[in-house]
């Protein structure tokens, strides 16, 4: 049975050994944690941030934060989404979202998430449509790895 619960310490060293590769990394992080490998400092700057962590029984399998994008409260946005590796592709972090969505519109009373996705992370795309994200006109780009990267922006109404 797959749950949500707040963020514990403990959970980091799970979460950041799913990070295996560099590109993996700069699509989950936008290089907003510093180089890779994240430290664990680096990942820890998150706690201003409202973080959560899927659990499947009892064993960590996602993590992804909230925080408002302005002023308001009535928008939330989802950043740092990432599920275990070994669990890809098997609807966890469809509902992942799924429950934060449910959250932050019965909890956090919000009217509207969002994120951001890139462009060439095509699975990420994929789950974000299936929880009911949906691509806005909004795009930014970032220098990654020596390239620029397009962050396609997702939305809906909650």
């Amino acid at each position: 049975m797959l749950r949500l619960r707040p963020y514990k310490d403990s959970d980091a060293e799970t979460i950041l050994s799913w990070q295996r590769d560099g590109e993996g990394f700069y699509k989950w992080s936008a290089g907003m944690l510093g180089d890779y490998p994240v430290s664990r400092e680096r990942f820890d700057a998150l706690g201003a941030l409202m973080r959560f962590t899927l659990l499947d029984d009892k064993e960590v399998a996602g993590f992804f934060t909230l925080r408002n994008p302005t002023d308001s409260l009535e928008e939330v946005r989802f950043g740092y989404v990432i599920v275990d590796p070994d669990k890809r592709g098997q609807g966890y972090g469809a509902e992942m979202l799924r429950l934060g969505l449910i959250y932050a519109r019965t909890v956090y009373r919000a009217q509207r998430a969002s994120l951001g996705v890139f462009e060439n992370n095509i699975p990420a795309q994929r789950c974000y449509r299936a929880a009911g994200f949906r691509e806005t006109d909004e795009t930014e780009d970032y220098p990654v790895l020596g390239e620029t990267w397009k962050c396609v922006h997702m939305a809906m109404e909650l």
